[in-house]
């Protein structure tokens, strides 16, 4: 494909679990919305046009995904039988060897492609499990390509897709791309509620968004004296200590040594004494 006739767009293909990713065509009056046929790493797939393509820059390296075609209406229909039979036909024959050959792990999900090219089952296990005979007899059933996936709990909930407490599409099954590790630190950080129970996504681990005002929250915090920290307002001459940080407002309690509280900004502080060190 030559570079500087192509347009890159982000698409988002994967009948299951989901993939987003820049894409190259040469397929006219694409727009977001529209349903497309698209080689990928795995073969051809459906996928959803997410963005207004563009014009590549000169030297721009082309992504590995390509926009072959507007998907037709025999398309969509295939689609949809494929998306239908996930935990029929294929799921359960192979949920049938994996009982049969007794092998420790349990199937989440069987993904097929448009194209026909591979079949996918994502499972979930304690270890590591010899699936051999399973992939031999797997590959003499469907004569396709098979594919095995060993996945966790963050993965099983984007691969299966839910809704989240907030209304919306989960977050790892409609856009994320990469699922970066979360910790209690980040919901200490943010002052929100440590009950696992309310900070725990559909998986049971703490929630991705969790991730997504913790660079900031960092950033401000830098600029306010630690709680229990002895310090002075520069414009009355006052003392006191930091009683507890208003990050978003960039601002903190102190409680005055002569008694009362008051806020002020981390501008108009000057810290005497450095306060407790944080968890």
């Amino acid at each position: 494909m030559d570079a500087s006739q192509a347009l890159k767009a982000v698409l988002r293909h994967g009948c299951t679990s989901c993939r987003t990713g820049c894409s190259t065509s040469h397929v006219p009056d694409v727009k977001p919305g529209d349903k497309v046929v698209a080689r990928t790493e795995r073969g051809v797939e459906y996928a959803l046009i997410l963005t207004a393509p563009e014009a590549m820059k000169e030297g721009e390296l082309l992504p590995q995904v390509e926009v072959l075609r507007k998907a037709t209406e025999e398309d969509e229909r295939r689609q949809a039988e494929i998306d239908a039979s996930g935990r029929s036909t294929e799921f359960r024959f192979c949920r049938d060897k994996v009982n049969e050959l007794k092998l420790p792990m349990r199937l989440v999900r069987a993904e097929k492609i448009l194209g026909g090219q591979r079949l996918t089952f994502y499972f979930m296990a304690e270890g590591r499990v010899d699936f051999r005979d399973l992939v031999r007899d797997l590959a003499r059933e469907f004569k396709m390509r098979i594919e095995l996936k060993q996945i966790g709990a963050r993965d099983e909930a984007k691969v299966l897709g839910d809704v989240s407490y907030c209304g919306r599409e989960l977050c790892c099954s409609s856009w994320i791309r990469e699922m970066k590790p979360v910790n209690m630190k980040m919901a200490k950080n943010q002052k929100s509620t440590l009950d696992p129970t309310k900070i725990s996504g559909m998986c049971g681990r703490l929630l991705c968004c969790l991730r997504y005002e913790d660079d900031v929250y960092t950033e401000l915090r830098k600029a306010l004296p630690r709680r229990g920290a002895r310090v002075t307002i520069r414009a009355s001459g006052q003392t006191g200590l930091v009683l507890h940080q208003e990050v978003l407002a960039s601002k903190c309690v102190i409680l005055l040594d002569r008694g009362g509280t008051v806020q002020a900004t981390g501008e108009e502080l000057e810290v005497l004494a450095a306060g407790e060190p944080e968890a």
